[in-house]
């Protein structure tokens, strides 16, 4: 099981052949010459390269080390992708988010799974406080095999489309809100008791975390050919 010691990071280079997916350096609490290192490091070895939570010092001290490399400034990310790099069919991510405070949220997920070859539709500003926005694209939403659903306040958008659309939801709550809102807690707790059977919850702020659950979904329903046939998730009265 190989991995790198630096001394103050251990670089997981057999991280993607055990998952699929390869180590992601975390760059929020560590140093910019860190976060460069770790990057400029993982990059040599020839795989691609995906930090989170880069802040403008950290990209900087990266573009420096990876000329390559690009910077994602909504999405707080970098990414390098490599020449000739293995890609894995995936299923439609669909990313939507409730407004555009939550845009952050929902580009890391969006970059995160395209990052990771997953096609990608956005969503965005289609919150419950104007649902029209929202079913304007009902019929495309149709066609993805997962759906993102990042909303902050009281973190009802994901329960909207759980009834929407026939594919699992991740519902990703934001920190978006005034005091009662409690930093996302609130759309938290109401995310974790939505009353649509498909929607599944992870952390506060957690786009990148929604983006690779999404995109494990989306590779294996391309392995199985499994694409979604909303005739076929047709509930009768009795069952709904």
């Amino acid at each position: 099981m190989p991995y790198e010691d630096m001394g103050f990071a251990r670089i997981d280079h057999h991280r993607s052949l055990r998952l699929g997916i390869p180590e992601v350096i975390y760059a929020e609490g560590k140093s910019p010459e860190q976060v460069a290192e770790i990057f400029a490091r993982t990059a040599a070895s020839g795989a691609d390269v995906l930090a989170t939570r880069v802040s403008p010092e950290a990209w900087q001290a990266i573009s420096v080390r990876v000329p390559a490399a690009r910077f994602h400034a909504v999405a707080r990310t970098a990414t390098l992708s490599q020449p000739d790099s293995p890609t894995t069919p995936a299923g439609t991510v669909a990313v939507l988010c409730a407004g555009t405070s939550d845009l952050p949220v929902a580009e890391e997920a969006a970059v995160t799974a395209e990052f990771l070859g997953a096609p990608v539709e956005r969503y965005f500003d289609v919150g419950v406080a104007g649902l029209h926005r929202l079913l304007a694209h009902h019929e495309s939403l149709q066609r993805c095999e997962v759906a993102i659903v990042c909303a902050g306040m009281e973190g009802a958008l994901p329960s909207v489309v759980g009834g929407l659309v026939p594919a699992p939801v991740i519902a990703v709550p934001t920190s978006v809100g005034y005091g009662a809102a409690f930093g996302g807690l609130a759309a938290l707790l109401g995310m974790l008791n939505s009353c649509s059977p498909n929607v599944t919850v992870v952390n506060i702020d957690n786009g990148f975390g929604a983006a690779i659950n999404a995109t494990l979904i989306a590779r294996k329903s391309a392995r199985s050919g499994a694409a979604i046939d909303p005739r076929h998730h047709e509930r009768s009265a009795t069952g709904a």
